[in-house]
């Protein structure tokens, strides 16, 4: 005859926690814990960005500014940013790859705390990935 243990579940606490999660072969991030607020999820795709990707999401940034440019100490400032990043893709086979990576670090602390902060981050990480 065998005899097997049961063994006792996990004690989950008090509460339930949250559990977001995937594996490590696509770029996700995983959270765990109780009373999470805040959470922003951002991938790196480096590498696998091409020019026509960049600009649309030029594009959409763009269109953001102008959108919200009342509420914007700096939109002159990202304008002519956006401006810069088009005439460099003027030549797709060889974009002025300095100026370019210069943007992609600047741009995340200019629209840092802003209404068109999800959409410039998009756009430093695609130009990261394009220049790398």
């Amino acid at each position: 005859m065998v005899v097997s243990r049961r063994r006792p579940d996990p004690d989950p606490g008090h509460g339930s926690g949250i559990s977001i999660g995937g594996n490590n072969n696509a770029p996700l991030q995983n959270v765990v814990g109780q009373n999470i607020a805040n959470i922003h999820q951002s991938a790196s795709l480096q590498g696998m960005v091409d020019v026509d990707a960049v600009r649309g999401l030029l594009t959409a940034f763009r269109s953001d500014v102008d959108h919200n440019a009342a509420d914007l100490q700096n939109a002159m400032v990202l304008r002519a940013m956006a401006d810069t990043v088009d005439a460099s893709l003027v030549t797709p086979d060889a974009p002025q790859v300095g100026t370019l990576r210069g943007i992609a670090q600047a741009l995340p602390a200019l629209v840092a705390g802003t209404v068109v902060q999800q959409g410039g981050e998009a756009l430093a990480n695609a130009i990261s990935g394009l220049v790398s």
